[in-house]
């Protein structure tokens, strides 16, 4: 029984340790390369979204808040879009 459960032990390492290098193996030819380039590709797209989407949120909260301050000062209620046109 005991050589049994080494034996099966023995197998299931041969097996994990084949798939590892199997793996590794593949992630240095051209096609796993290209695969890490675009999944690290997709990941930059993502994050530089997620900054922008970040950037425009902030923009927007400063905006109110300069808003508020004219508002305050000076009485002059100015309204988002409209504000910017009275501007330019």
């Amino acid at each position: 029984m005991s050589r049994l459960f080494w034996m099966g032990l023995g197998v299931a390492a041969g097996v994990a340790l084949s798939r590892k290098l199997r793996q590794k193996a593949y992630q240095a030819t051209p096609a796993g390369v290209a695969e890490n380039v675009s999944d690290a590709m997709r990941e930059l797209a993502g994050a530089v979204g997620a900054f922008g989407a970040d950037v425009r949120a902030g923009m927007q909260e400063r905006e109110k808040e300069l808003q508020d301050v004219v508002t305050e000062q000076s009485g002059v209620r100015l309204h988002g879009a409209r504000a910017r046109r009275a501007d330019d």
